[in-house]
């Protein structure tokens, strides 16, 4: 309906991704590694193309909102469902020394391994096997955990000591796991900038204009506050 009147496209959030991505005519290399789409441009109304600019708002996230080195860092990457597919791409574009992807389930994680490995080292392991891999520069939380109020297992042993936690969810969701961080006294930031960032990507797929992404977070973050 809404590109039969007009719309330039859409963003989707999970669980639709996916079903998003099937529908597109035509799509990015990142939404077909990650078979996922957060993003659908309509260019008529038969002629569909699909991205996923998760991967890029993340990245901007971290280098922009966080000034984080990633090449040459070991980074770990908890879980391997979508908001985890969605990001791989881009994490190992940025030319770091290695990717972990843990999982609890480890043909899932084998999976985005096995989609990606032709852009840098990626390794699955289930979460019990992260000290094997450890220490890690960025450990990444792509699990739903926080929406039940939980946090993931992190060991402050796995980390270097500038590291940075990064969480995927933002709001409450984000709560669980940035308590834990505070608790252990480790660096911490939520997925706030990256859901900003993703969507400034969408909007300029969708207009040629990219927004002022700072004005905007910092709007967020009061209204947050």
């Amino acid at each position: 309906m809404l590109a039969l009147e007009g719309g330039r496209g859409c963003n989707i959030t999970a669980p639709f991704k996916n079903a998003a991505w099937q529908l597109a005519s035509h799509d990015s290399d990142s939404a077909r590694r990650a078979q996922a789409a957060n993003t659908l441009v309509f260019d008529n109304d038969e002629s569909w193309f699909a991205d996923s600019t998760d991967g890029m708002g993340l990245l901007q996230d971290l280098q922009d909102g966080a000034s984080v080195e990633l090449a040459g860092s070991s980074i770990c990457l908890l879980g391997a469902g979508g908001a985890a597919a969605g990001v791989l791409g881009a994490l190992l574009n940025a030319d770091p020394d290695k990717v972990v992807v843990a999982n609890r389930s480890l043909e899932k994680a084998q999976q985005l391994e096995l989609a990606h490995r032709d852009l840098g080292e990626v390794v699955a392991c289930k979460p019990a096997e992260l000290s094997s891999e450890a220490p890690f520069d960025l450990f990444i939380n792509a699990t739903s955990l926080g929406h039940s109020g939980h946090a993931p297992v992190l060991d402050p042993s796995w980390l270097n000591p500038e590291a940075l936690c990064y969480d995927m969810n933002y709001g409450e969701a984000a709560e669980p796991l940035r308590r834990k961080c505070e608790e252990q006294r480790i660096c911490y930031r939520d997925g706030l900038g990256m859901l900003v960032q993703q969507a400034a990507l969408s909007f300029e797929l969708w207009t040629g204009k990219m927004p002022d992404v700072a004005e905007v977070l910092e709007h967020l973050r009061d209204s947050a506050g």
